[in-house]
């Protein structure tokens, strides 16, 4: 739904250099639930859209891409173990479907820009303009993160552990499915200085705050790792919980350091 600016100045309150600011953003303007919902949904569509646009040509070289991640954790002594005739086309389709995820990541944020810009002032929407380019150079590097970092740290634990005791074999579906989620993982996780510095400069809350709730942060932290981390060890849910609570303990770091 299209909304037209408002002419009027009443409201106005005297903002910074004596200049006058709306009390309200001047596109702000009352919407029915229902259309709040189609145009989130159409929103998220676009999102869905790209994710599917860019999937595609990656499932057909999915192969490619398979092998490259595999023998990068994995010697030649442990290829990959197919227990299902549909295993190789679900890890073409994983891979396909991160590579789509990481790049539809800055249009979520963009779409949800879009969604909220008219109840945005002019700097808070500058602000999240800018977490658009931002969002997608985080994602990169909590791919690059997990590929070049805790990925072979945990599959040297896996393949060192059994040794001497047992000869291990590394199925393709679920050994495949760990790598790819725990990219997309650390490719979300890596989001959380974005986050936090958007909500600060929007005036949501402030670092003292964050700072005083911190422990409520690192058992949620916890939480979410030890939810969505299939990794039975307990190695990888450990490795992305102390990945979170160190990018939030940096990121307030680097506000108190700042004097922001």
């Amino acid at each position: 739904m299209v909304h037209e600016p408002e002419t009027s100045t009443a409201g106005a309150t005297a903002g910074e250099g004596g200049t006058a600011q709306p009390s309200t953003p001047r596109d702000d303007e009352e919407m029915p639930l229902a259309d709040h919902i189609e145009e989130m949904l159409r929103r998220l569509a676009v999102v869905l859209v790209v994710m599917a646009v860019v999937s595609a040509p990656v499932f057909y070289y999915g192969d490619v891409l398979i092998n490259r991640i595999w023998y990068s954790f994995l010697s030649a002594n442990n290829p990959p173990y197919v227990y299902d005739p549909l295993a190789l086309v679900l890890a073409r389709l994983k891979i396909a479907s991160l590579v789509g995820f990481v790049v539809a990541l800055p249009v979520f944020v963009y779409e949800t820009y879009r969604f909220m810009r008219p109840g945005l002032y002019p700097k808070e929407r500058r602000y999240y303009l800018a977490a658009v380019p931002t969002s997608l150079v985080l994602a990169l590097i909590g791919v690059a993160f997990a590929f070049f970092l805790i990925l072979p740290v945990i599959f040297q634990y896996f393949t060192t552990y059994t040794e001497g005791a047992a000869a291990i074999s590394f199925g393709l579906t679920d050994t495949f499915g760990l790598m790819t989620l725990l990219m997309g993982v650390f490719a979300v996780v890596f989001q959380i200085p974005l986050f936090v510095m958007l909500a600060i400069m929007m005036g949501i809350t402030t670092r003292t705050w964050l700072a005083t709730k911190r422990l409520y942060f690192w058992g949620g932290f916890v939480g979410i790792a030890f939810l969505f981390s299939p990794d039975p060890t307990g190695m990888a849910p450990i490795l992305v919980a102390v990945t979170m609570i160190g990018l939030f303990e940096g990121t307030l770091l680097l506000l108190r350091w700042t004097g922001s």
